[in-house]
């Protein structure tokens, strides 16, 4: 590798001036937020049997995803709101993009499994328990972690290899590939096709799977002749789609899109989108919202204050 900066000094907002420490406070409370509704949500289903199940298994892998999602940057969002600026060395710089990139696409593939789970438990609800079977769902999962984590690597060796000899100033709340090849010294042509192509490729498969999935559950709910089971269909899917709508929503805008026109501070805010509202809402929208989750953490808590009281 020819770069001649040994690291980079990451800016975020660096105009906000007096406000960084309100706003660090607002983060520092949304971060423990997040990391509390998740593991809470991942505990549940871990304790409770009847939700030991592909649509609650789903739900766990997400929220865990979402733990390991923020803690790639939120801690360092956190340090650049209250100093006003924080160093990363270039190793350190290409490893964080790394791991965001790879859990944000897992998290696509999980999204786009979740929906498929949804697909057989209502167009096939007969079939349910011997398709989606615990094996299975294991597969499903792995293959998502595999998938995610492969798919970032080609981006990520050409970038490592441009020289980086301009300024070592990233306007930016993190390390990401768009800032990263504003830097560098060299055509950046190959880098920018790569990039634009392989999240082209993802994102639009994922979304067009989850599209064409969508209508067949909703031909199905349509079809569907009594009340009860259309608002329980509808119930089940209609959290899962609104987180679909956040991710995609704000991902295919930053990722999809070949050229970087638009100013530093605009990206910055539709990264906090789906880096720290949509890891936020998740819980809330996703499981707390569930009946059967919300009977699981009354119980939890039932036992455990019975048990203080003994």
């Amino acid at each position: 590798m020819n770069q001649t900066v040994s690291g980079f000094v990451i800016l975020g907002f660096s105009n906000l001036g007096s406000l960084r420490h309100p706003v660090f406070a607002i983060l520092l409370l949304i971060y423990c937020l997040i990391i509390t509704g998740n593991i809470t949500i991942g505990l549940i289903i871990w304790i409770e049997p009847r939700l030991h199940t592909p649509m609650y298994m789903f739900a766990g892998m997400l929220a865990f995803l979402d733990i390991c999602y923020t803690a790639v940057t939120i801690p360092q969002i956190l340090v650049i709101f209250w100093m006003g600026r924080v160093y990363i060395t270039f190793s350190g710089c290409l490893v964080q993009m790394y791991f965001f990139h790879s859990l944000g696409i897992t998290e696509n593939y999980l999204l786009t499994v979740m929906a498929y789970d949804r697909y057989i438990a209502i167009c096939n609800p007969l079939r349910y328990s011997t398709i989606m079977t615990c094996r299975r769902c294991k597969r499903f999962v792995f293959a998502c972690w595999l998938c995610g984590f492969m798919s970032p690597v080609t981006k990520l060796i050409l970038v490592s290899l441009l020289p980086f000899c301009r300024s070592n100033e990233i306007h930016h709340l993190f390390c990401d590939l768009s800032p990263l090849l504003h830097l560098a010294c060299a055509d950046t042509f190959r880098n920018v096709i790569a990039d634009f192509v392989i999240n082209s490729a993802i994102i639009i498969l994922t979304s067009a799977f989850i599209a064409l999935t969508y209508m067949k559950i909703l031909i199905t709910i349509i079809k569907t002749n009594s009340a009860e089971g259309r608002r329980k269909a509808f119930s089940t899917c209609t959290a899962h789609i609104t987180v679909v709508l956040i991710f995609f929503g704000s991902v295919t805008f930053m990722y999809v899109r070949p050229q970087r026109i638009y100013a530093p501070e605009y990206d910055q805010l539709v990264t906090i989108n789906y880096t720290i509202l949509t890891p936020l809402l998740n819980p809330a929208v996703y499981s707390l919202r569930n009946k059967e989750v919300k009977k699981a953490i009354q119980k939890y808590f039932q036992l455990r204050a019975t048990s203080l009281r003994l």
